[in-house]
């Protein structure tokens, strides 16, 4: 098993998804040829912890109020719900289910998911911890370039680039493990900020701009504002992909991809594995250097909009799933843990909670899930802009809604992927019954939300 993560990919970020994309991602393409891509794939969180925490665990990270970046409180009108900064140490993770059953389990790049030792990969079943702690990015040392002071990843060559690095020791581990069954997660830093690459490979995306003619003077637009002074303004959103060095960061993430994949091909272990690859949310699109588009979707990362949480999300299980294949059916990263398992003949302990399904029909072929919606719950303000609020998708329908005063949307997401025709007002029964399945399923993860400021009370879902 092969877990790639990719931090902050943006769904429109690579050629599978879309064939016009300003990026290079020929590895991550060919992986998608060679297994099933979900096209309705997301992120059970618009930020990165949560819906770390849901690949480990299956869960809707809303049951431990695991529902920001940790530790993340900016505050807005309203004060944020309260926030719990660690994946508890009871959990059963992926790592421990697999490691019980004999794998052996390997972790190497960001973790995010506790502010200390205890709380990290080698205690929360993985057997080696490559370059996972507390910090949600390279913010130590060089950053994307050794010397990385990085407290769980020792430093070797000068100028050594992080990306390739975590490619490196991931591979090794294969080939060490290549005789039992063995878990690879290779989760990258990458596309995270800092914005750094190698400088050839900025070069290229700048001559690639150059020559395409694709010039700042056109790529930005307005989202709404919902924090910050002068919120009449506006927020500017990137809609023209033509960053070099995101695009640089991009294709040495895609350049490390291939280098595991070519590892399991080269060891012969091709037909015996299986590749997963994901994002844990959207593109960064609204703010911190406004890197990338995720155009037709709307808002990013931070943003409950399609932006912020439909995700690259690939499967390639040999033997069961048909080559090059895709998925319409709406799927999340609290299906992960219960369909590795099912792939590997196991399945979640009896007393554990599990929030995702198996995914495993779908990778043999059979049309749809049964399951009648997926749910989001973001209430904090995030850092890229985007509003507290939470979301029900039911087939091709999407209800968003606002935490700040109750307002509610809805989109329909065959018709309107970009989110821009509200059309709650011409479908008030729907929008009565998909809000009344949210409310419940509110009260049954009990989900927090804003706090008072100053006096001032903001809505509630359940107030009187």
């Amino acid at each position: 098993m092969v877990f790639f993560l990719v931090d902050d990919l943006g769904y429109m970020d690579i050629g599978a998804n879309n064939p016009d994309t300003f990026y290079e991602t020929p590895n991550i393409d060919q992986l998608s040829k060679s297994g099933m891509r979900f096209t309705d794939g997301y992120a059970a969180n618009p930020v990165c912890s949560p819906t770390r925490y849901s690949i480990l665990t299956g869960k809707y990270p809303t049951r431990v109020d695991a529902t920001n970046f940790f530790t993340g409180t900016r505050p807005g009108k309203f004060r944020p719900a309260p926030l719990n900064n660690r994946m508890p140490l009871e959990e059963t993770t992926l790592a421990e289910s697999l490691k019980s059953s004999g794998y052996a389990t390997f972790f190497a790049g960001k973790w995010h998911l506790g502010p200390s030792e205890e709380y990290w990969p080698e205690h929360q079943g993985f057997d080696v911890n490559q370059g996972g702690h507390n910090a949600g990015g390279p913010y130590s040392g060089k950053r994307y370039f050794s010397p990385f002071e990085n407290p769980r990843l020792e430093d070797n060559t000068t100028g050594e680039h992080l990306p390739d690095r975590l490619a490196k020791e991931a591979s090794k581990f294969i080939e060490q493990h290549k005789d039992e069954p063995f878990l690879t997660y290779l989760s990258f830093y990458s596309v995270h900020t800092p914005l750094m690459a190698p400088p050839e490979l900025v070069q290229k995306y700048k001559d690639k701009a150059k020559r395409l003619g694709l010039t700042d003077k056109e790529a930005f637009g307005e989202e709404e504002k919902v924090w910050g002074k002068a919120e009449w303004e506006g927020r500017p959103v990137r809609h023209l992909q033509n960053h070099a060095t995101y695009a640089a960061m991009v294709e040495a993430m895609d350049q490390a991809v291939g280098r595991v994949l070519k590892q399991i091909d080269d060891l012969g272990l091709t037909e015996e594995t299986i590749v997963i690859l994901t994002s844990d949310n959207g593109g960064l699109s609204t703010s911190e250097g406004w890197p990338t588009s995720n155009l037709p979707l709307r808002g990013g990362k931070g943003w409950v909009y399609e932006g912020g949480i439909r995700e690259a999300f690939m499967i390639r299980a040999p033997g069961i799933t048909k080559p090059g294949t895709t998925s319409g059916e709406p799927v999340c990263s609290i299906d992960f843990y219960p369909t590795i398992l099912d792939l590997c003949g196991q399945s979640p302990p009896a007393e554990k909670i599990v929030d995702g399904v198996s995914l495993k029909p779908l990778l043999r072929g059979e049309p749809t899930l049964d399951r009648e919606s997926l749910y989001w719950h973001y209430p904090h303000y995030s850092n890229q802009g985007g509003f507290p609020g939470g979301a029900i998708r039911e087939g091709d329908w999407k209800l968003v809604e606002r935490y700040e005063d109750g307002r509610v949307h809805l989109y329909n997401l065959k018709e309107d992927i970009g989110e821009l025709n509200d059309v709650a007002e011409q479908n008030a029964e729907r929008v009565a019954a998909m809000r009344d399945r949210l409310h419940r399923w509110y009260k049954e993860v009990d989900a927090k939300f804003l706090q008072s400021k100053y006096g001032q009370q903001p809505w509630h879902p359940f107030q009187d």
